[in-house]
């Protein structure tokens, strides 16, 4: 058992409710505080002198200067093992080009299929750690990674036997998701709900013969998978003992909807939600993710987040780090533009990037620092947590802890 601290501030999410709008006044922030630590839990949190007097000879673990320290972030949707690099995608797009064209141009997700298919297992490996590590270093300590890339047997057991592979690479905690159902491969002779049967039939029995996921996404969009099909595909994944999430209304309306009758954990994207659905997602269990690194890669509208939150839903914050629409990865940066766009509060964007994604990631055993909690936190030098925000990502982590060992 060891005794962490005195932080300046300690800001616990204790007591947030899951669900709905939030002020900063709610905030738990505990001044000159400390965080007991047994073995990888949290035993306590409170002042430190009070701590340090309390459990008398413990161990100290003494921070250095005023820091702050907050739960570890979640990045609950990202797509970070992947091969290649569509810098070009990018460029066109800003020229005025459309998705179309640039997908008959070469680019797109075909393109990236291509590349992770080529690349050897090695280099996908390296390259996926890098970015974990890279993730970890703005306090990120749990990454939800999507295999999708691959989109055939072969190719989609390699992806997520890498991130199976890179856990061992990494403190941090790893979520896998099988994202097979991305879109129906140029080199799939049959129609879309062929494509979806294969899956089901060839390669999800797979995944769940080596462990390799328990979550199961599928992107419903018209240059995807269409709703009715989405809707069958989920429920049979459902049937076969996976968690589901969606890819849904990045562009049309219609398919978080669908998310919600399913049961799905998450529905993600959600750009082009109307207001009829808001309400449709407020009254259910399914997490409203919003994508902001989305929006400012593509150009678009961002998630109604402020909608949302005032209807009552879950909402939680991801960065949907992506080789194509999403290339940025820093998940405070886009919270904090997100923050600036939808009017957020700052208690709002935490319990987006923390508990509240943890929820849609089926995780209850983290984003807050609280008794019995993993001792996962992260810590920034300045003395108000406010300031983490406020610089927009440019105010990096000093320290992150992993099961209360230090790792940064």
């Amino acid at each position: 058992m060891k005794l962490i601290g005195p932080f300046k501030q300690i800001v616990t999410l204790s007591n947030l409710p899951l669900r709905g709008k939030l002020s900063d006044e709610q905030l738990q922030i505990i001044a000159d505080g400390g965080i007991v630590v047994n073995d990888d839990r949290i035993q306590e949190v409170g002042n430190f002198d009070a701590l340090k007097s309390g459990y008398g000879n413990i161990e100290i673990e003494a921070i250095e200067g005023e820091q702050i320290a907050l739960p570890g972030f979640v990045d609950a949707h990202t797509h970070i093992c992947f091969g290649g690099n569509r810098a070009n995608d990018f460029a066109m797009r800003n020229a005025g080009k459309t998705y179309l064209e640039i997908a008959e141009s070469g680019g797109g997700i075909w393109s990236s299929v291509q590349h992770t298919r080529n690349a050897s297992q090695e280099e996908l490996l390296k390259t996926l750690v890098e970015r974990i590590g890279f993730l970890v270093s703005l306090g990120i300590t749990t990454i939800e990674i999507k295999s999708g890339y691959g989109l055939d047997v072969e190719n989609e057991l390699k992806m997520l036997r890498i991130i199976k592979k890179a856990q061992d690479h990494t403190t941090a905690r790893l979520v896998p998701t099988c994202l097979s159902a991305h879109l129906k491969p140029r080199d799939f002779e049959g129609s879309n709900e062929e494509y979806l049967e294969y899956i089901l039939t060839e390669i999800l029995p797979k995944v769940k013969e080596e462990k390799l996921a328990e979550r199961v996404d599928i992107f419903i969009e018209k240059s995807a998978f269409q709703p009715e099909e989405s809707r069958g595909f989920l429920l049979k994944t459902k049937g076969l003992g996976f968690d589901i999430t969606v890819h849904a209304d990045q562009f049309t309306p219609g398919s978080s909807r669908i998310a919600v009758e399913v049961g799905a954990k998450s529905a993600d994207h959600l750009e082009a939600t109307v207001d009829e659905d808001i309400e449709f997602l407020a009254q259910s269990d399914t997490v409203a993710t919003a994508l902001p690194g989305a929006s400012l890669g593509l150009g678009e509208k961002f998630t109604p987040a402020r909608k949302l939150l005032d209807a009552g839903a879950i909402v939680a914050i991801a960065s949907d780090w992506n080789p194509g629409s999403a290339p940025m990865g820093n998940l405070i940066t886009q919270a904090s533009i997100l923050a600036t766009f939808e009017k957020l509060t700052t208690a709002e964007v935490l319990a987006g990037i923390t508990f509240r994604a943890a929820y849609a990631l089926g995780l209850e055993d983290i984003g807050k620092l609280e008794q019995g909690k993993k001792a996962d936190f992260v810590t920034f030098k300045t003395d108000n947590f406010q300031n983490v925000l406020y610089n927009q990502g440019s105010l990096s982590a000093e320290n992150v802890y992993i099961g209360g060992n230090l790792i940064k």
